[in-house]
């Protein structure tokens, strides 16, 4: 053996290569796990168990109108993943209570499982995007044509539990102005579901939501009919084209500026959207611009994954600055300031360890 060889392999530490190697088994298993959290989501098997008493196979297609024996391998699955409990004497399965309260949709907001569809989503896009690491370019949104409903999913929960009673009144001063009436934009509105919202508990305002899929606005005034509102209005509209001057007192964004393909501009424009006195309320992934920050970060992988992923190839798919889903704190109030917003104000809602709230000014208070 040559003398550099020797070297390498002095330095070669087996203990931690096992350790490692260890630790990727456990990421296959997770990330498989995952998959069939997706699909227990999807088939509602977790809500089924969740009303049920130790049951066999059998016991938990017939409760979910489900195939016995997709079921069985199903649950092979939740047991070896320590989901789901097995009692083999008796060949039954429960799903405990304390389980429950994370993966069924009995569990609103807190409802991990909904997060989990987001895996097979992206495998449907992965030779695409393994083919941008190779060429360049992004993989558009047309590729992604679930993407509409998995967010409208998690994201109409939250703002129903949240946006009328924790979220806007961040904002001071703001719910007496909704109330009396003044006219709001939702920026990337996606389905609607936040304009909707706001409008049936503000009559007196008038509301308007812009997003670039047709689809999603197709769903929005679908909604805002079901629900007999007049003060609710949508269009199919690249939110970059944006040109209404002085025109609302409240614009808001929910996780939707750092998909843009021209953030920069789109900001730019929101900020000369707004009166004298108007507020720009940004909903946005709580993190920070410099990954060493963003090291002990709860959702830290999943993050930057949904971003190669999703956000950022989007982006540049459409010749955009592919800011991506980490785009940060620090970057985005520096966005925020060249778009003219001299007053910005960084804020958090209690067991929310997803977004950062922005209400920014363009006059100082």
């Amino acid at each position: 053996m040559e003398a550099g060889s020797q070297g390498l392999t002095s330095e070669f530490d087996k203990a931690k290569a096992e350790s490692f190697a260890g630790y990727t088994v456990g990421l296959l298993n997770s990330g498989f796990l995952t998959l069939m959290i997706s699909i227990g989501h999807k088939t509602r098997l977790f809500d089924a168990m969740a009303t049920l008493e130790p049951s066999t196979s059998e016991q938990i297609a017939q409760r979910a109108k489900l195939n016995e024996r997709y079921v069985r391998e199903w649950l092979g699955a939740m047991v070896t993943g320590k989901i789901v409990e097995y009692d083999s004497r008796n060949g039954t399965y429960k799903l405990p209570a304390e389980h429950a309260v994370a993966i069924t949709r009995a569990a609103g907001i807190d409802n991990l499982a909904t997060i989990a569809q987001y895996l097979s989503l992206c495998g449907e896009v992965e030779e695409a995007v393994v083919e941008c690491f190779r060429k360049g370019g992004g993989v558009p949104y047309s590729a992604y044509p679930r993407f509409t409903e998995l967010m409208a999913e998690g994201s109409s929960k939250t703002q129903d539990a949240r946006l009328v009673d924790t979220i806007l009144p961040l904002v001071d001063g703001l719910m007496d102005r909704l109330r009396s009436g003044i006219s709001v934009l939702d920026v990337g509105c996606g389905s609607g579901h936040a304009i909707n919202l706001m409008a049936k508990a503000f009559p007196n305002s008038r509301f308007v939501g812009y997003d670039f899929s047709k689809k999603a606005i197709a769903a929005a005034k679908t909604e805002a009919k079901r629900m007999k509102l007049r003060n609710a209005r949508f269009a199919a509209k690249d939110v970059a084209t944006l040109t209404e001057p002085k025109k609302y007192d409240l614009i808001t964004a929910f996780d939707s500026i750092h998909d843009q393909a021209k953030p920069t501009k789109v900001l730019k424009a929101i900020s000369k959207g707004l009166r004298p006195d108007g507020v720009f309320l940004l909903v946005d992934v709580a993190a920070s611009s410099n990954l060493q920050e963003n090291l002990q970060h709860p959702l830290g992988p999943f993050l930057y994954s949904i971003s190669t992923m999703h956000c950022m190839t989007v982006s540049l798919a459409y010749r955009g600055e592919g800011l991506g889903t980490v785009w940060g704190e620090q970057l985005a109030k520096q966005k925020l300031s060249e778009a003219g917003f001299n007053s910005v104000e960084i804020t958090k809602v209690p067991g929310d360890i997803l977004n950062s709230y922005y209400i920014a000014r363009k006059e100082l208070a």
